[in-house]
């Protein structure tokens, strides 16, 4: 049986420190506890090679310190100036810019340093290496009812064919494309401390450019350069390498959502619809019809223009079957509130159920021409949908359904906003066009102006800084290696051929065309072929530690330090978004629930405190009276253009796919009803129109029979009272058997004679029997009212 050496968690070297001499650069690391160092030697004199020296000796912090001293007092005698430092301190830092785990295949296109580390992989210790990645990172905390809930959303670009707009289009000659970013939302119930015993779950969607040889010329200086289809490709090989890959890494099945345009005047993205259609429709026919990929087309800048389509409407149909289809995960078994009360929609839920939970099996692939503006929608609607799913599962919610106006949605449209501009920006040049609100068609006027800048600050990036940062990309990423004899970087006409290995090497082989995908794919969908291999793997292993004195790190016990006493919240590095403090009126009566729905009025912005706010929102209460209640999530339809321009092309009749504008069947006096008594629910927290249920009536009568029956009770108790004991009125069994408090049962407290004297007294002052005031009462009184009002 083989054997493989375990590594830990995370990295031991976690504080970093630089020291520096005239011929040498001195990296000393060590552990948060710093009580295990390690020290790297760098060449500085050397021109052209990398020389490190690890010694690969773990030191304690006495022996840093005499090394150092050595170091410096050795370097000092050297120089010709007495009195100044040998060994002087550059800098210090906690990592360089962010720490993976171990790098695994199926994660290393995610990878961005996997070059820059290949000199050295083979030459310093593992704790070294430190992985980066690009994209984005957001995280908020969601209280329901005092209960955090974390929301994260962790955006991976891929390091293959990367680069930026008009520069990097389609794929290359490996079936990698251009502005391929994996998103995933993760839900922890923060409630649970332990993340072995806590509740968790995630959901994986992918963007990603039209995956054909296809590009732009920015030659000519258009703010819509025409689309160019480069290579001719009747087999789609490029589309078949891309879609191996996602069923390698994801599963089955793959569902395209392809937002281009269809119907224009001139054709322009129609192209690409057209060859993205005739690609998939090759592949599928080689594929099992069960494992087919399911291709959804949605004019959306068409449908946004029109009066007669809800955009978000229609979007939120496309993301119930897609997350029904896909599923998610979450690593716990499904709720007894759910098998209880099974909702319909949850009966319906795909992926594959596990003994330990739900896993998600394929992916969304979302693209429009630039996968920004419209891509981002269309993104945060399907994680809309999916976050729903996920609380319900963790049992937080009692349907999987959330409504716009919300706290909870609120909250999640402004990390898919940040999520949104964060990508537009490392690949547009500027934040986002068009945002979620701009779709709902309630984006404040300010917000055009900012459209307009945001445009022309992409069309300034895309014309003058583009080339640049392509070619640092380029260079960072080692796509282009210096070397004597050849020309610079700069100096190149194009970087095609650095990208499209083909170019140079002519492949070997003559790739299959019906059997498209890799030998053994088949066969483990729809789950996905890597983490099935890497499973029958890990089972045939026998893991063992580099050696015995070897440090394994837990990330969580190393830093929130659960042998110390600490807040969770406290100990956070980072600042998040709070739905209670960010998102929630500070009115007094508010429900704090963060699933339900806000007036436009209300915001987060405290009203007390302030006789004019006080006032101002008294007549907001007044005139909402009278006012046409607001536009439900289904009314709202948007008319904003999209993110690749403005063509006037005819609006056209809406075909039949369209989701209509729905048209509530109850009249003007059902609404002002509602108004009208809006303000008793606020205070009293029930609607005096509602007609009780049928239980809750049957409640009430048994609540008013055992009030009848403990008044009989009271009133025959002064004759018979031994005849009629209180417990066979009302016997209540406890359904524990424990003697001691706890959950179940609560033992009652013991009370003193005095105690007993009080309450005794104040049961008889209740039916009337008051007893003589003595001496002691009448000087309680006298010191009341000498402290009262005197």
């Amino acid at each position: 049986m083989p054997v493989a050496a375990a590594a830990p968690l995370i990295s031991s070297v976690q504080k970093l420190v630089l020291y520096e001499t005239r011929a040498r650069y001195f990296l000393v690391g060590s552990n948060p506890a710093e009580t295990k160092y390690r020290v790297l030697k760098i060449d500085r004199t050397e021109p052209k090679d990398l020389v490190i020296i690890d010694d690969k000796h773990v030191y304690t912090q006495q022996e840093v310190r005499e090394l150092l001293g050595r170091l410096d007092l050795g370097n000092r005698t050297k120089m010709v100036q007495k009195g100044s430092s040998g060994l002087s301190r550059a800098v210090s830092a906690f990592g360089i810019v962010g720490v993976f785990g171990i790098c695994s295949k199926p994660y290393e296109k995610y990878v961005w340093n996997a070059k820059l580390l290949e000199a050295v992989r083979t030459s310093v210790h593992r704790d070294w290496l430190l992985y980066i990645i690009h994209g984005f990172c957001g995280q908020s905390k969601l209280l329901i009812y005092g209960r955090p809930i974390y929301v994260t959303l962790i955006a991976r670009r891929s390091s293959k064919f990367a680069g930026t707009r008009f520069l990097k289009r389609g794929a290359n000659c490996e079936g990698d494309v251009a502005n391929e970013v994996e998103t995933e939302q993760i839900l922890y119930d923060a409630s649970v401390m332990s993340f072995s015993a806590g509740s968790y779950s995630s959901y994986v969607q992918v963007r990603g450019s039209v995956p054909l040889y296809w590009s732009q010329d920015i030659s000519t200086m258009m703010p819509k350069p025409p689309i160019t289809l480069d290579q001719a490709d009747p087999y789609a090989h490029v589309a078949a390498l891309h879609f191996d890959q996602m069923l390698q890494r994801f599963g089955s099945p793959i569902i395209i959502l392809n937002l281009v345009k269809e119907r224009e005047k001139r054709k322009h993205e129609r192209i690409l619809s057209e060859e993205l259609v005739a690609a998939v429709t090759y592949l599928n026919q080689f594929l099992p019809p069960e494992h087919a990929i399911i291709y959804i087309p949605w004019d959306m800048a068409k449908y946004t223009k029109s009066k007669l389509c809800n955009v978000l409407d229609r979007l939120n149909v496309i993301a119930e079957s897609v997350v029904k289809k896909t599923g998610f995960f979450v690593n716990r078994p499904d709720s007894y509130c759910s098998i209880l009360r099974p909702d319909e929609k949850w009966n319906e839920l795909g992926g594959c159920v596990v003994s330990t939970g739900r896993l998600q099996t394929g992916v969304l692939r979302t693209n429009c021409v630039d996968c920004l503006d419209r891509t981002n929608t269309a993104q945060f609607m399907v994680g809309k949908c999916a976050l729903a799913y996920q609380l319900y599962s963790l049992g937080l919610i009692d349907k999987p359904n959330l409504q716009f106006d919300t706290d909870a949605v609120r909250l999640f449209e402004e990390l898919y906003e940040d999520h949104g501009d964060t990508l537009s920006l490392q690949y547009g040049g500027s934040q986002l066009v068009h945002r979620v609100k701009t779709y709902r068609k309630i984006a404040p006027w300010t917000q055009h102006s900012k459209d307009i800048m945001q445009t022309l600050s992409r069309y300034y990036s895309n014309a003058f800084s583009d080339a640049d940062r392509q070619d640092s990309i380029n260079l960072f990423l080692g796509v282009f290696k210096p070397a004597e004899g050849k020309p610079h970087l700069w100096e190149l006409p194009t970087d095609f051929y650095l990208h499209h290995k083909n170019t140079l090497n002519l492949p070997q082989t003559r790739p299959s065309y019906t059997y498209w995908w890799t030998t053994g794919v088949l066969k483990h969908l729809p789950l996905p072929f890597d983490e099935v291999t890497c499973a029958e793997n890990r089972r045939k292993l026998t893991v063992k530690k580099f050696h015995k004195y070897e440090e394994e790190i837990d990330i969580h016990n190393e830093f929130f330090r659960p042998y110390e006493l600490s807040s969770f919240d406290e100990t956070f590095c980072l600042a998040m978004t709070n739905s209670t403090r960010d998102f929630m009126p500070k009115n007094v009566g508010i429900d704090p629930s963060p699933f339900t729905v806000r007036k436009p009025d209300e915001t987060g912005k405290s009203v007390l405190g302030n006789k004019n706010n006080r006032e101002e929102t008294v007549l907001q209460r007044k005139t909402a009276a009278s006012a046409p209640p607001p536009p439900s999530e289904e009314a709202v339809s948007s008319s904003s253009e999209d993110d690749s321009g403005t063509d006037k092309e005819d609006e056209g009749a809406v075909s039949q796919r369209s989701t209509p504008v729905k048209v509530t069947d109850t009249g003007d006096n059902t609404k002002i009803t509602e108004n009208v008594v809006q303000s008793t629910k606020d205070v009293y927290g029930v609607n005096l129109s509602d007609i009780p249920s049928e239980d809750d009536l049957a409640i009430y009568a048994r609540f008013v029979q055992l009030g009848q029956s403990q008044h009989k009770q009271e009133k025959g108790s002064q004759q018979f009272c031994s005849k009629h004991p209180l417990d066979k009125v009302i016997n209540l069994i406890p359904i524990s058997s424990f003697s001691q408090d706890n959950i179940y049962e609560v033992q009652p407290p013991r009370a003193d004679w005095k105690s007993i004297e009080i309450f005794h007294a104040h049961i008889q002052a209740g039916r009337g029997n008051m007893q003589p005031l003595g001496r002691d009462d009448f000087l309680m009184y006298r010191e009341y009212i000498r402290n009262r009002y005197m």
